[in-house]
C-alpha cells in the first residue's frame, strides 16, 4: 500500500539576511525614534507653561536641540540607505520621508518659537505624529532581510509517493 506524503520542506524565501549597513542604520534610526518620542515628552513640559515663554524657554531650548539631533540622524540613516542599502527601496524612500518630515516639523517649530505663530502648532503636532511613525517604522522594517526573492522549485518541495 502507498500513500501520497503530503510533507514540503520549508525552504528560506527570503536572502541577503546580513546586509551590510543593516545594523547601523537600525540603531542609527532606532535613535533617532526615541529622539521623535522624547520631543514629545519635551514638548508636552514645557507647553504646561501655556502663554509663558520665559517659564519654559529652557525646555523650549532642549526641543529645539533634540529637533536638530534626530534631523542629523535621520540624515545619516538616509545616507547609509543610499550608500550601503540601496537596494531597499522602502528603507531608502522612507528615510527619505522623514528627513523632509524633520525638515517640515523644525521649519514650522521656528517658526512657532521665534516669530511667535504660535496657531501653527495646530499643523505641527500632527505633522509630529506622523513623523513618529515613521520614525518607528523604519528601525522595525529594518528588520526584514528585504524583499523576498523566491527559491527556484525542486524536487524536494513537491508531494513524494512512499
Amino acid at each position: 500500500m502507498t500513500s501520497a506524503s503530503t510533507r514540503v520542506e520549508h525552504t528560506p524565501t527570503t536572502v541577503n539576511a546580513a546586509t551590510p549597513g543593516r545594523r547601523a542604520f537600525s540603531i542609527v534610526t532606532g535613535l533617532a525614534a526615541l529622539l521623535v518620542l522624547l520631543q514629545g515628552l519635551w514638548a508636552g513640559i514645557f507647553l504646561e507653561h501655556d502663554g509663558e515663554r520665559d517659564a519654559a524657554s529652557s525646555w523650549i531650548e532642549v526641543h529645539a536641540r533634540g529637533g536638530e539631533i534626530t534631523l542629523a540622524l535621520a540624515v545619516i540613516a538616509l545616507v547609509i540607505a543610499f550608500v550601503k542599502l540601496r537596494s531597499r527601496r522602502d528603507l531608502l524612500v522612507g528615510s527619505a520621508a522623514l528627513v523632509v518630515l524633520l525638515v517640515l516639523e523644525s521649519y514650522i517649530g521656528g517658526l512657532i518659537a521665534d516669530d511667535s505663530q504660535d496657531s501653527l502648532t495646530a499643523v505641527h503636532v500632527p505633522l509630529a505624529m506622523a513623523t513618529m511613525a515613521v520614525a518607528v517604522w523604519l528601525p522595525l522594517r529594518a528588520r526584514h532581510a528585504g524583499p523576498a526573492v523566491h527559491a527556484p522549485a525542486d524536487a524536494a518541495a513537491r508531494p513524494e509517493a512512499d
